[in-house]
């Protein structure tokens, strides 16, 4: 029990000297909680250690966390401290439960045009409003990969929702990944930046354009799916344990197996799935219409909403 106690810090575990504290620090862990929930890969790549000491800091962190089974009851409790995100349309909302959601990833996936940064733009300005107004107060951190953020975009929607355009530009923090390992990177420097700038909206737009550029053919495949599943669960500690919301965009693929309705699949395949808790389906409609279908979710029944983009931003189809 005494061990346990003497725990407090990354600094306290065995094994673990001064250069390797300062190396899990620049990679973003700097809490025994992000030790504990890291598997002995991720540690020793971040840090040079070995595989036994690496296992044994994992262990030691979950120990002194006292990490195992709860009952459900302490998880219903940590489940009221998550937050949403209003997309703009009470629609929308109402499909995914009440908006973006914190502690899990939201992925939205369609093809060419469907309106997947539109909700990048959107929900970088909601996310600023207060928490009675269906934002969470606090800041946005957007990771580009396809070069497609507009401050314009963003400065008509602050705007059309009589918000401060000065302050609302100077609270979303962009950084342009320019390859795939950039962006891992980008994704992994962001705890750091939670804190600092009262972040409580991480985008990724587009989730896996850098990565199906660059792993070409089935020969890199299994390489480009495991980068990817990396990537998506630095994401989900991302979510999980700073409590902010994770949205993602992703490309669709055309599937050549399926012979009778929408051959349209996002790319990424079950690493991407598996690690997104809401998913939805974006598609075109007529003049600025647009249909999202809600494809899983733990806790909600699919279903689909129609909304428009407008200049205004996202908003509901006026009867």
């Amino acid at each position: 029990m005494a061990a346990k106690a003497e725990i407090k810090e990354v600094k306290d575990l065995p094994g673990v000297g001064p250069q390797a504290v300062e190396k899990l620090f620049s990679a973003g862990y700097k809490s025994l909680e992000a030790i504990a929930v890291a598997s002995p890969m991720e540690l020793i790549e971040a840090s040079g250690l070995g595989e036994g000491t690496a296992e044994k800091a994992i262990k030691a962190a979950r120990d002194a966390l006292e990490m195992g089974y709860e009952s459900a009851d302490i998880l219903a409790e940590r489940r009221k401290l998550v937050g949403r995100v209003t997309t703009g349309s009470k629609e929308l909302d109402t499909l995914i439960g009440g908006g973006i959601e914190t502690q899990s990833i939201t992925e939205i996936y369609g093809k060419f045009a469907s309106g997947k940064t539109q909700w990048c733009f959107q929900t970088a300005v909601m996310v600023q409003k207060p928490v009675g107004e269906g934002g969470l107060g606090g800041n946005c951190l957007y990771i580009d990969s396809e070069n497609s953020f507009r401050p314009e975009r963003v400065t008509a929607i602050a705007e059309a929702n009589g918000m401060n355009v000065e302050e609302v530009l100077k609270n979303i923090f962009v950084a342009r990944a320019y390859n795939a390992d950039h962006q891992m990177l980008l994704a992994e420097k962001a705890t750091e930046l939670i804190h600092e700038k009262n972040i409580k909206l991480v985008i990724v737009d587009s989730l896996t354009a850098q990565f199906r550029s660059e792993f070409i053919g089935r020969g890199q495949l299994a390489d480009r799916q495991q980068r990817l599943n990396k990537h998506m669960r630095v994401l989900m500690r991302l979510a999980e344990m700073s409590n902010v919301a994770v949205l993602v965009t992703n490309q669709v693929m055309e599937r050549p197996d399926i012979m009778f309705g929408d051959p349209t699949a996002p790319v990424g395949g079950n690493v991407v799935g598996h690690a997104s808790k809401t998913r939805l389906y974006l598609r075109k409609g007529k003049e600025n219409k647009r249909i999202a279908k809600l494809v899983d979710s733990p806790s909600l029944p699919d279903g689909e909403a129609v909304y428009a983009v407008t200049e205004r931003g996202i908003e509901d189809i006026e009867e």
